[in-house]
């Protein structure tokens, strides 16, 4: 039997898929970096399983998360955007992915790549639960946050950050008898 974190049980496979494979693990690709980012940006308010559900069709209609592209989006690709079925279609999350990606490419020009910059909060370590209490946001989101706000991130709070920083392994958050921590 393989042990997984007790809010996984039930899940369906690409949730399930999530966990093993995706959440807690260190990612240190750009592309990938701003993918979770702005996922977790479209979660505020919803589930995260909605969310993950619509995997495809978010990387479909946003260029498979090519932030180059979407710092150029314009009022017509925004109606396409609030048209298509397959997303959330929620007008200030799209309007904030394309400010978050032309944010995304001045951290990129500033700190050589948004890697750089997001690991520097943990001096390139992962943070690893060392008891098993839910958090839904700590010191380091709070910190994150606020610089990500400073760089002009828009529709990001200290929730949505540490959701983010567990999605991208810097705060590995499996239960401690969790086979994937």
């Amino acid at each position: 039997m393989i042990n997984r974190c007790q809010w996984i049980e039930g899940k369906p496979d690409y949730y399930v898929d999530y966990h093993d494979n995706i959440w807690g693990k260190p990612e240190h690709d750009d592309t990938a970096l701003f993918r979770w980012l702005i996922l977790e940006m479209f979660h505020i308010g919803l589930s995260w399983q909605l969310v993950l559900s619509k995997q495809e069709q978010f990387d479909s209609a946003f260029d498979n998360f090519d932030y180059r592209k979407i710092a150029t989006y314009d009022e017509q690709k925004i109606e396409a955007l609030l048209d298509d079925k397959g997303i959330i279609r929620h007008r200030g999350k799209i309007q904030a992915t394309i400010t978050n990606a032309q944010a995304f490419m001045k951290i990129q020009a500033q700190y050589g790549s948004f890697d750089a910059f997001i690991w520097s909060f943990t001096a390139g370590k992962t943070i690893i639960k060392q008891q098993d209490i839910h958090q839904t946001k700590s010191e380091l989101s709070d910190c994150v946050t606020k610089a990500l706000k400073k760089n002009g991130f828009k529709f990001i709070g200290s929730v949505t950050v540490y959701s983010y920083l567990q999605a991208i392994g810097i705060v590995n958050d499996h239960d401690i008898n969790c086979q994937f921590r």
